[in-house]
This record gives structure tokens, C-alpha cells and sequence, in this order.
């Protein structure tokens, strides 16, 4: 006998709520669907749901995000990154209390060893037809920044090849929920090619018709809730084993308004700061805002420097009382302060490529970064001449041989922007801070 399964699959949401009720009409009407031939239907999420740049997920710190999930009935979850480390330690703990879906995340731990009683290492799933689906699903390995928020993270591949030992013994098919990206993917194929089934994430990438790698099927629904990934299982119950596994890509026509960004700006009116007059920002001049911003990270990282792009800042801050949503236009980036420490002649090669009118033109996307352009860089005790002929760190001729900690943000760590950033050997992040609560915190000092 034959019995089909429908997997139904989306990843990096990015709270782009947009397009959201098309994809929950679209997966009430499958359910119905398959509810009426009786066949059998899992939902995953594979993770990166969640994004603070919106302010329905700022304001609810992620808990409206799983009111979502639950509202359309999804059978399991992973975590991304953006629900792993830009969440303070206890909203991250607390983010799924009332989630009616099971969370799989194996390789996530408290620092002294234990699983969160919400992270299962793998579930099975038994179907109408007692197939035995096991699932398991890990996430990407920023283990430095994990650290900082108080939680240990595993080695992903070799969490998952651990469960895998486990799921070959107790499961019929089995599937990885990976946010790992598309090349850890298929290096997983390849390590466990008893693996049925990877649907992933993390690098955005859209796999129209699924991609074998051996005889596992990779699944991949792209960004932003544009598409939303079905894959359909032939299993022959009689030999316990998949005949069929296809992969199909549902794609949403664009929408420009968000039915639930309203709700977030409502939730987030509370007063940060009054301001006397209008503080104004501009990503190719000089302006006050970003310079405020480049202050107040110098100041709160006790940095020796500090440079910072324009481009952060998206919108002015206007007269009166500044709220909680004007500071999150402002500043929606989930980007946070890191001091690199730098000899001095590396210094100045990064002083000189911030001045590239090619980068600071640059338009850029990911990294944390959700505005459009790179802007002008703003200094504090950073001086220079046009020609860098003379270049002073706080009144002080720059030294080529001495160290220098140079505040900017983890954004330049993880991007080619500056070489001699990216590979410092001692790079000190700032967690949990966002770039919006160093400058709340720099308003609120200059009003006191």
C-alpha cells in the first residue's frame, strides 16, 4: 500500500508580514485539501520568522511572531540566528511558552549542558498510516555571540549526525528542519546520505524544484515570504520505504501594505525622550544624527576611536516626544557595538577605505544591515587630512606600531567592507544592545 505525505515548508519570514495572509490562505486551503482525501500534511518553519526591524516583533519581543505559527497550525519550528542572537537571553527562553508547535533545535544548550525544556534534539511524527517521521533540525553556529547572551551552541553537522544515529533506528523517513545555509546542506547530504529530506535556510536561497544531493532532497523557499515550499512523499508502506519525493515552489504576487505593522506601531507609543528641536540625519553630508550615534557608541564601547556609517541612520528624530517606534525607523537594524582591536598602521588603511566614494555610494544588503546605503562615515578622535598624510588619534600623531581600539559595528566583522576588521584577531561584541538602545540611552543622558 501507498501513503502520501504533504511537507509544507517556509524560512527566512524576516517578520515581512506582507504577504503573510496569502500564505495562510494558501496553507488553510491544502489542509482542507488534504483533510478531505485523507492524506496526510506536516508544516515547518525553518526558521529566521522572527526580525526586529518590525514593530509587531520589537514590541512583543517575538511572542506575536508564534501567535502567527500557531494561527496556521504549524507542526514544528527551528530557530535562525535572528531568533537566537539578537533576543536577550530571557526572551529567547520565553519566546516559544506559548507555542502549540513543537521546537527542534538540537544543537542549542544552557551553559551548563542541559537542553531547554523547548528545544527538543529530534521528534516522531507517526501518520495515519503509521509511517514513523523523524525530525530533527539545528542552527547556524555563531558560537561567539551566543556565548555573550549566555547560551552554548554545538557544532551543528555534528549535533545532527548524532540524531541522525538515533532517527536511523526509529524512523521510517527522516528530515533536518537546517538553518545552516545552502552549502551546509549539502554537506550534510553527503556526510548522512540516510537523510530523506533537508529543508533549509539562512542564505535565502529558492529551490524551485528541490535539489538532489545523492538521493536526499534539498527544499528552500527563498526570503520574505514571497514563496512558501511544498514537497510530496510517495511511501510503500508494504516495504517501508519512499517510492516518489517531488518539490514544488508556491509563489505570492508582491503586496506593498503590512495588515499588521499598525498593531506594532500602536504597541511601541511609549516616550523615550522629548526633544527641544529636530535632529536631523543625511547618508552623504555632514549631519548631527549620525555624528550623535558615532558619540554615543565611543562613549558606551571606552573606545581609544570610532567610526560609523551614515547609512545607519534612516530617518531624523523630530521636535517633541520621541518614541519607541520613531527611535525603531530610525534605527531598525539588528546591529550591535564591537570594538577590533587594530595596530595603528591597519588603522589607517581602514580610515583611507572609508573615504572610497565607491563604499560609501555602495548599496547593501544583509549582514543585519536593513537600510539601502552605505552613507559617509562619521569620527570620533579620528582626524585627518584629505591626503592622510597626517592622521591624529585623540590630538595624538597616529603610531603604525602601536594598538588601537576602534568602536564601529559587528556588521564590518562579518563583511568585506575592511580587511583588516574582518580579520582581527581580537574583536570585543556588545550584546544585547541594538545600535537603537545606545542612542535611547546618549538622548536620554543629554536631556537629563
Amino acid at each position: 500500500m501507498k501513503e502520501t505525505i504533504h511537507i509544507y515548508h517556509t524560512n527566512d519570514i524576516h517578520s515581512h508580514f506582507e504577504n503573510w495572509t496569502d500564505i495562510k490562505q494558501y496553507l488553510a486551503e491544502r489542509r482542507e485539501e488534504h483533510e478531505k482525501t485523507g492524506e496526510e500534511m506536516l508544516l515547518f518553519d525553518i526558521g529566521d520568522f522572527c526580525d526586529r526591524w518590525h514593530p509587531l516583533t520589537e514590541a512583543s519581543r517575538g511572542k506575536e511572531n508564534m501567535a502567527l505559527l500557531n494561527d496556521s497550525k504549524y507542526t514544528a519550528a527551528t530557530i535562525g540566528n535572528n531568533e537566537g542572537i539578537t533576543f536577550a537571553f530571557g526572551d529567547l527562553d520565553s519566546l516559544y511558552n506559548e507555542a502549540h508547535f513543537e521546537v527542534i533545535a538540537a544543537n542549542l544548550f544552557y551553559k551548563d549542558g542541559k537542553r531547554p525544556d523547548w528545544a527538543l534534539p529530534y521528534k516522531i511524527y507517526k501518520t495515519k498510516g503509521g509511517v514513523k517521521i523523524g525530525v530533527t533540525g539545528a542552527t547556524a553556529y555563531y558560537d561567539t555571540f551566543y556565548d555573550l547572551l549566555g547560551w552554548d551552541i554545538k557544532d551543528p553537522l555534528k549535533e545532527l549526525e548524532r540524531q541522525i544515529e538515533r532517527l536511523k533506528k526509529e524512523a521510517d523517513v527522516i528530515i533536518v528542519l537546517s538553518h545552516l545555509g545552502i552549502y551546509e546542506d549539502e554537506q550534510l547530504a553527503k556526510m548522512c546520505p540516510e537523510i530523506d529530506l533537508i529543508l533549509g535556510g539562512h542564505t535565502h536561497h529558492l529551490l524551485e524544484q528541490g535539489k538532489l544531493v545523492g538521493k536526499t532532497l534539498l527544499g528552500a523557499a527563498g526570503k520574505h515570504g514571497r514563496h512558501a515550499g511544498h514537497i510530496k512523499l510517495e511511501f510503500d508502506t508494504d516495504s517501508r520505504r519512499i517510492i516518489t519525493k517531488d518539490a514544488e515552489i508556491e509563489s505570492f504576487p508582491p503586496h506593498d501594505v503590512d495588515p499588521y505593522w499598525s498593531k506594532g506601531e500602536t504597541m511601541l507609543q511609549k516616550t523615550v525622550v522629548h526633544l527641544n528641536q529636530r535632529i536631523d540625519t543625511d547618508w552623504f553630508t555632514p549631519a548631527e544624527l549620525p555624528q550623535m550615534l558615532c558619540d554615543a557608541l565611543h562613549e558606551w564601547c571606552k573606545a581609544d576611536c570610532t567610526m560609523l556609517n551614515a547609512g545607519l541612520v534612516l530617518e531624523g528624530l523630530g521636535e517633541g516626544n520621541v518614541t519607541e517606534y520613531e527611535l525603531l525607523k530610525c534605527l531598525p537594524h539588528p546591529i550591535n557595538p564591537c570594538v577590533i582591536t587594530v595596530k595603528g598602521a591597519e588603522l589607517k588603511e581602514i580610515i583611507k577605505q572609508s573615504c572610497n566614494p565607491d563604499l560609501i555610494q555602495m548599496d547593501v544588503k544583509g549582514l543585519g544591515f536593513r537600510g539601502k546605503k552605505m552613507g559617509m562615515f562619521h569620527y570620533n578622535g579620528i582626524r585627518f587630512d584629505p591626503h592622510f598624510k597626517k592622521i591624529m588619534i585623540n590630538g595624538i600623531t597616529l603610531d603604525p606600531v602601536q594598538s588601537y581600539r576602534l568602536a564601529t559595528t559587528d556588521m564590518f566583522t562579518f563583511g568585506k567592507f575592511f580587511p583588516d576588521i574582518q580579520r582581527a584577531e581580537h574583536k570585543e561584541y556588545f550584546f544585547p544592545e541594538f545600535l537603537r538602545d545606545i542612542m535611547a540611552w546618549k538622548l536620554k543622558k543629554q536631556a537629563d
